[in-house]
């Protein structure tokens, strides 16, 4: 996939048959190493036809769905603030984006929530009628960086420091670069007109600290969302609830602060580096289990993403939430075990299923309880590269490649197929990234096997 550009001018694409009142006009074509055209993805297509009918930057409505979704419809699940889609059209009485797209696309709201170049479409429109009204003109569209305050209206905060998040974090990713479903969007230089939130403070920074927890932002949810109290001393506070957010990071926090949620938790951690922001005071009682005993008696911590995509489980998010549990554990006296450390879907009633199969509960509770070491190795392979596989065993899918002499991180180590290598014959493999394991029998570590205080996967 190449790189694409913000450069108008490009030609309309088609978008889906299926799509009521959307002109489809041809298909761009990627020709292939022996120079046959190959037709372009199906979501490139979706990009290209919404950003060049609605005049938005190709690259910024890429960013905002990898923001929200990492590009995935999440199985046609909404998030836990009624947001549908890779691109999450909301419908909640503070946010109305999808009823919004459906006036402005003419598409209905079934479509626009299911398929995902509908998807895409509505919020280009949505972008570009908040654009309309925020003035901007066809030069000005050009320049990716006077979108600032339509994109934060987008995301429906109420607070400032809030919508500035919520924006910063797609400008952040068009900073650094990404990778996703098929899209490459290339890192550059971007300086976004903030505007009137050049002057709302910065999650994290002086002034809005946690006064419970040294290293969360401060983001206080609507008291409409919790119960004030006085823990411990009112109620006995016996253990930590883990929970999958369903939504972005930035969204969860918005979320907690939206009077008809109904809905809190104390903490929400960020996976891209951990990243934790308070909503409710340790001493108050969070509404996030459905069950008041056990919100009365816990301390809920919600983690950025969805249940049923395993890349949002970050090692920076698990090291991060880990410490804070073990923060937690300590100064409560819970113990640090799974009997005391539970998911959401253990609480009795539950109907919710977070944090989800892919949770990986021996390797957090082996961080909370203080094994937190990362080794190193480098690689050693008589080829150019060695393969990275999604899991631990030569069964799984390339996921990408090492050269031979790169140094890598092991974050955790876990038992996976038998593999021979330069190093001898063994089952061990090393995770070095999200979802990305090489066996041991390539990696020089300095050690036989396991690596000491690095856990176990």
């Amino acid at each position: 996939m190449s790189v694409r550009s913000f450069h108008r001018g490009r030609i309309l694409l088609a978008l889906t048959t299926t799509l009521t009142g959307v002109v489809a006009v041809g298909s761009p074509v990627i020709a292939d190493p022996a120079g046959t055209p190959a037709p372009a993805a199906p979501l490139a297509v979706a990009f290209d036809t919404a950003a060049a009918r609605y005049d938005v930057p190709r690259d910024l409505l890429v960013a905002l769905g990898y923001a929200e979704s990492r590009l995935d419809m999440h199985t046609r699940i909404p998030s836990a603030a009624g947001g549908h889609g890779l691109m999450h059209l909301a419908s909640n009485p503070g946010v109305r984006t999808l009823d919004e797209a459906a006036a402005l696309t003419r598409l209905s709201a079934a479509t626009l929530r299911t398929e995902p170049a509908a998807n895409v479409l509505g919020a280009a429109a949505v972008l570009r009628s908040y654009a309309d009204q925020a003035g901007l003109t066809v030069a000005t569209r050009d320049d990716v960086n006077g979108w600032y305050g339509p994109l934060a209206r987008y995301g429906g905060a109420s607070e400032p420091s809030v919508a500035r998040l919520y924006a910063d974090t797609v400008y952040d990713l068009l900073r650094a670069g990404f990778t996703g479903r098929g899209e490459v969007v290339a890192g550059r230089p971007v300086a976004p007109r903030r505007g009137a939130l050049e002057r709302a403070a910065v999650l994290g920074g002086t002034g809005t600290l946690s006064t419970d927890y040294g290293p969360a932002a401060w983001a206080p949810a609507s008291t409409s969302n919790y119960t004030v109290a006085s823990r411990p001393g009112s109620h006995p506070v016996t253990r930590i609830v883990i929970h999958t957010a369903q939504g972005s990071y930035s969204g969860t926090v918005s979320w907690f602060q939206n009077p008809a949620a109904q809905a809190s938790a104390h903490y929400t951690l960020r996976s891209s580096d951990g990243a934790v922001t308070q909503s409710v005071r340790e001493k108050d009682i969070a509404w996030h289990a459905g069950n008041w005993t056990y919100n009365t008696q816990s301390i809920g911590i919600e983690h950025e993403g969805y249940v049923d995509n395993a890349a949002w489980l970050t090692d920076a998010m698990y090291r991060a939430s880990a410490a804070l549990t073990r923060n937690l554990a300590t100064k409560y006296g819970i113990p640090k075990d799974r009997a005391h450390i539970i998911g959401h879907h253990e609480v009795p009633g539950a109907t919710h299923t977070d944090p989800g199969p892919n949770w990986n509960w021996t390797y957090y509770l082996q961080l909370v309880n203080g094994i937190t070491g990362i080794g190193s190795g480098t690689v050693v392979t008589e080829a150019s590269s060695l393969n990275v596989r999604s899991g631990p065993g030569a069964s799984y899918p390339v996921v990408g490649s090492v050269a031979d002499g790169a140094t890598v991180a092991v974050y955790c180590q876990a038992v996976g197929s038998t593999v021979t290598g330069p190093y001898g014959t063994t089952a061990v493999w090393n995770r070095i990234g999200t979802n990305r394991y090489v066996s041991d029998a390539y990696l020089l570590t300095g050690y036989d096997g396991y690596i000491p205080n690095v856990p176990r996967c």
